[in-house]
């Protein structure tokens, strides 16, 4: 992920075309990386409350089938919630850092 802009602008600088293509290569990679760190977020935080939701006595309660599945959903959902979608939004911004420091190479 480092290495990407810098590999994209490098690669089709060849075509004269560098700088657009690492500037559609940021948009997107900008757009996917926040519509993913969105997802997970949520999805972290639907299985955390799900858990909760049976806890207090719905679908069973503790001890039920449906208990055991959502403390699974939950063991799933807080590495979603807690580590990968807010480390995503570092990537991005470090996608930005490193095009703007490489920009001389392709521009």
């Amino acid at each position: 992920a480092v290495a990407s802009p810098v590999a994209v602008g490098m690669v089709f600088r060849t075509f004269n075309v560098g700088a657009y293509a690492v500037a559609a290569f940021l948009m997107v990679g900008t757009i996917a990386g926040i519509l993913l760190a969105t997802l997970m977020n949520n999805a972290g935080g639907a299985w955390d409350n799900a858990k909760k939701y049976i806890e207090m006595g719905n679908y069973g309660g503790k001890g039920s089938e449906a208990h055991r599945a959502a403390v699974v959903g939950d063991t799933v959902g807080d590495p979603f919630k807690d580590t990968a979608g807010p480390s995503l939004h570092v990537l991005i911004k470090l996608l930005s850092t490193i095009t703007l420091v490489a920009a001389p190479l392709f521009i």
